[in-house]
């Protein structure tokens, strides 16, 4: 089975404007280009993985994932999450996938475990699997064989549409939850959570994203 992970990436100089009152936007464009980087990286090596392919409007997003090995597509038109990853959906159809897997860029603590699990567990036909985020709302991990069986859905709510969708489609649905792929950095709780969680799991930190650009982990700017 050819797997290809799809990795949906914001403009990475207006990312996480939630997270505006406690990081100036310098860091907050450092964070979501960290997580992006460390998101690919640990793509590309596993041999779950066939491709994987990087869509965004960011041209300096497009050329950090080209030049780390990853393929990518440029999204044009209204900015528009589930139209952008239809969009590579059919170009990852194109280069031979026979599922994709949807990693948003912002999941920290995201495993090659939480990758190999999904992608194994979604080895039947007609599969959907799921990983919601820590508040069981959002869709953190989408595993889709054969791509385009379901809509995509994300947005509010769309750890319950997904599975609505999928059981219409009459896909075998699997919900598989874990504690680093659930959370996701959006507000200043995920923020203080991903440093709690990290610290244990003996996991590093992203660097320079505290006080000032005083390094979360301890170290020296």
């Amino acid at each position: 089975m050819s797997v290809w992970a799809i990795v949906p990436v914001k403009p990475l100089n207006r990312a996480k404007s939630r997270l505006a009152g406690v990081l100036p936007a310098e860091q907050r464009q450092y964070l979501a280009t960290q997580m992006m980087l460390r998101t690919v990286r640990l793509l590309l090596p596993l041999s779950h993985i066939q491709g994987v392919l990087v869509i965004s409007r960011d041209m300096q997003a497009l050329a950090l994932a080209r030049d780390l090995g990853a393929q990518t597509v440029q999204e044009s038109g209204t900015p528009e999450l589930n139209n952008a990853l239809l969009r590579a959906t059919q170009a990852s159809k194109a280069w031979g996938s026979e599922a994709v897997l949807v990693v948003p860029a912002d999941i920290p603590l995201l495993s090659a475990m939480d990758i190999g699990t999904v992608v194994d567990v979604g080895h039947y036909h007609n599969s959907v699997v799921l990983v919601p985020d820590r508040r069981e709302q959002g869709t953190n991990l989408l595993f889709v064989r054969p791509p385009g069986i379901i809509p995509y859905a994300f947005g509010e709510n769309s750890f319950n549409r997904h599975q609505y969708y999928a059981r219409e489609a009459g896909a075998t649905v699997v919900v598989h939850r874990s504690e680093s792929a659930s959370l996701d950095i959006d507000t200043p709780d995920d923020l203080a959570r991903y440093i709690e969680l990290a610290k244990a799991l003996g996991e590093p930190i992203i660097e320079r994203i505290g006080p000032e650009g005083v390094p979360l982990s301890g170290g020296t700017p």
